[in-house]
């Protein structure tokens, strides 16, 4: 039993690091999409992960499409502040797969229009006042859930 995390063109390699180290502590794939906007060899990214680098199982794609064109669109759901449904009111499965968008934008147009009905939402205050969380937060928050809402597989 998997979980799987997806970053669509990460930009800040401490986030990215951080999220590593949450997806080796919960057995959590970690899936990236390029362009990175940074090297995965950049000391930031490494710190940020600690030592923890050789428990990800980590995969890299060219494109969102190319993921989902693999696995099957009905196993995903779309973190956005744009999203309609709470994130907690979804009901997530073994090998699901969350995505979550680059820090400055989010996620494409595309996303948004072919996948209204899996596009999930954490809570937050008026857009004008507070845009977004951080995204490793974010990633916590949903994997952490997910994870809850599966009984916590493999962990202790």
């Amino acid at each position: 039993m998997a979980l799987n995390v997806v970053l669509f063109e990460p930009e800040i390699p401490q986030n990215t690091g951080n999220i590593a180290r949450t997806c080796a502590a919960t057995d959590t794939n970690l899936h990236l999409i390029r362009p990175l906007g940074f090297s995965v060899s950049n000391k930031y990214l490494k710190r940020a992960g600690l030592d923890y680098w050789d428990l990800v199982n980590i995969k890299y794609y060219d494109n969102i499409f190319e993921l989902i064109g693999q696995v099957g669109s009905k196993k995903f759901y779309f973190a956005s502040t744009k999203g309609g449904k709470t994130y907690s009111k979804a009901k997530y499965f073994d090998d699901c797969y969350i995505v979550f968008g680059k820090e400055t934008a989010g996620l494409p147009k595309e996303i948004h229009e072919s996948y209204k009905e899996q596009i999930i939402k954490i809570p937050m205050i008026n857009k004008e006042k507070a845009r977004s969380l951080n995204l490793a937060n974010s990633v916590n928050i949903i994997l952490y859930e997910a994870l809850r809402q599966l009984d916590f597989p493999n962990l202790v």
